[in-house]
């Protein structure tokens, strides 16, 4: 692996688990789908490290590969549900309740609000990196994670100003 390459593969992963995270639900999953987008980067380096956005290139591998991994689950749930009835599941043992609320509230958003605003607020990706990670224009992405911000704030009560609700766009 060439040096850019390994300060590349040393400077992404934070904001991209912390992302996914978020549209996952799942740490674990999270840092499964950061290690196959990186993989794949690294395998086409030559032509990744070219790109004008490389890190929003990454995004979008890993978020296509959430996206495959979420259609895939979702088959086999129903087809286990065919067989076996679905159990209840446990909430995580060691949340406290207000991140239980937030993780339901983000969790409930629709999986493009959900990703734009995961990438935007806490990847810290531009606009123009992170329409081109969700393969969509910059308005909509900015659309998006208003829309989504909003949502939140509805389903949990607050009602604070940020810079998305004045019309400003993040970095």
């Amino acid at each position: 692996m060439t040096p850019d390459a390994e300060e590349f593969c040393r400077e992404v992963p934070p904001r991209l688990v912390a992302a996914l995270t978020v549209h996952s639900g799942s740490r674990t999953e999270a840092e499964d789908l950061t290690q196959e987008a990186l993989a794949r980067a690294v395998a086409r380096w030559s032509k990744v490290r070219a790109m004008r956005h490389p890190q929003a290139w990454v995004f979008q591998v890993a978020y296509n590969l959430s996206r495959s991994r979420w259609r895939r689950l979702g088959a086999e749930r129903r087809a286990l549900a065919r067989i076996d009835p679905p159990t209840e599941a446990r909430p995580d043992e060691g949340d406290t309740g207000e991140r239980e609320l937030l993780r339901d509230a983000v969790a409930a958003l629709p999986p493009r609000q959900r990703a734009a605003v995961a990438m935007r607020h806490l990847a810290d990706l531009s606009t123009a990196e992170t329409a081109l990670a969700l393969g969509c224009q910059e308005g909509t992405v900015r659309s998006l994670t208003a829309q989504g911000i909003a949502a939140l704030r509805s389903s949990l009560g607050a009602s604070t100003s940020t810079p998305e609700s004045r019309g400003a766009d993040h970095v």
